[in-house]
């Protein structure tokens, strides 16, 4: 389990870089000679159709519906074996980030409606900077070296798990349209095959997998967003062991996912998300009331809410800081908490999506989640500079 972590924490940290260079280079194409070429690659049509089934989209939305489908499983499998097997298996130690992540969830999405509670179209963005990035929070954290201590990592990761399950909770309840009862009922049959093989014991990948396609298919034509279908095929993908291994099926499959994910999957969507016009922007563009709302959510709704949460828990003895963090530490990790970025853009791709207000939302997201992230290390590199001294 130790040496599951620190390849978690690895790859994770490594992620976080690329997510950083993809946004860069997202950000040149767009402020430079190469923007009509940028979105025309991001309006390719693709298409795939057998008999009467036909799937169009944009090449964007194939990256954000298709690709992110494996992001999610590859989440719904961390939070599985999280939940089953680690940090969140035990009451006790779990107490404290699961407190923090529902602070840092709250916090944000009231900071975010008092700026624009009087917009009934802006509030369709009130769960943007609700959301944590995994990868971009532990590449910071992970700048700072051997010295940051190791529970202060299972932290951070435990609490933006949690989020993470927040979040997909918060896309399956607000973030759906129309929906289709023939392909809901199609979904529906394939998640009682999936429960039949995890409960007959089946542990052979390829079943789920086919059941699991079938499943994104009808939930992509649902009406529900296509990327949940890959955390309910999470969570029937049995944690035993094939005859003859040591690594459970669950495991196995995350460890496969994991480096493409990480490598490839999420620095492709920052490339094809994060891609804002600086033409004609200004100060005002930042204090319009949904770039406010986001990144003044995400800088002071996220810190403010995970670290009075954990204050208040810990005050009230429902829990107790981990071994090895002060306070000092634990704000500096609320502070990296506001690293929305990869989470918060999907998020409001589907909140504005289609709409002239994409160009706003994203360029919140980055205000907030850079200024978290700075100020986040910043404090980490001073506090944990005195402790090592």
């Amino acid at each position: 389990m130790k040496q599951t972590i620190q390849r978690f924490l690895a790859l994770e940290s490594a992620s976080g870089i690329l997510l950083v260079i993809a946004a860069m280079l997202a950000m040149l194409a767009v402020n430079s000679p190469l923007q009509d070429w940028y979105q025309a690659l991001l309006n390719t049509p693709v298409s795939v159709q057998v008999g009467a089934l036909e799937i169009a989209k944009p090449l964007l939305l194939w990256v954000n519906d298709g690709l992110m489908a494996l992001f999610f499983l590859t989440v719904g499998l961390e939070i599985k074996r999280e939940v089953l097997q680690g940090e969140l298996a035990d009451l006790s130690k779990a107490a404290l980030p699961v407190i923090a992540a529902i602070g840092g969830m709250v916090a944000p999405a009231l900071v975010y409606s008092l700026i624009n509670y009087d917009n009934p179209y802006a509030m369709r963005g009130w769960a943007i900077p609700t959301a944590t990035d995994i990868a971009f929070a532990l590449g910071v954290l992970s700048l700072l070296g051997k010295r940051v201590p190791t529970s202060l990592k299972l932290f951070l990761l435990t609490l933006a798990i949690v989020d993470d399950l927040g979040a997909i909770v918060i896309i399956a309840i607000f973030y759906t349209v129309k929906l289709s009862a023939v392909s809901l009922s199609i979904a529906g049959a394939a998640l009682v095959i999936l429960f039949i093989f995890n409960r007959r014991g089946v542990l052979s990948l390829s079943p789920y997998l086919l059941i699991g396609f079938v499943m994104w298919v009808a939930v992509l034509k649902s009406g529900v967003h296509a990327t949940l279908a890959g955390v309910l095929l999470a969570f029937f993908i049995p944690l035993r062991a094939p005859e003859g291994k040591h690594q459970t099926l669950a495991e196995g499959l995350e460890h496969d996912l994991h480096t493409s994910v990480a490598y490839v999957i999420l620095p492709l969507f920052a490339f094809m998300n994060t891609g804002v016009s600086l033409n004609g922007l200004s100060i005002n563009s930042i204090i319009e009331p949904i770039p406010l709302g986001i990144a003044l959510g995400l800088f002071l709704g996220k810190q403010l809410g995970i670290f009075g949460a954990c204050w208040l828990a810990i005050q009230l003895r429902i829990a107790q800081l981990p071994s090895g963090i002060g306070w000092w530490e634990l704000y500096g990790v609320a502070l990296l908490g506001g690293i929305g970025f990869t989470m918060s853009l999907f998020i409001s791709s589907l909140a504005f999506e289609g709409t002239t207000l994409v160009t706003n939302d994203r360029l919140g997201i980055l205000v907030g989640s850079i200024a978290s992230a700075l100020l986040g290390y910043l404090l980490l590199k001073w506090r944990l500079s005195k402790t090592t001294a």
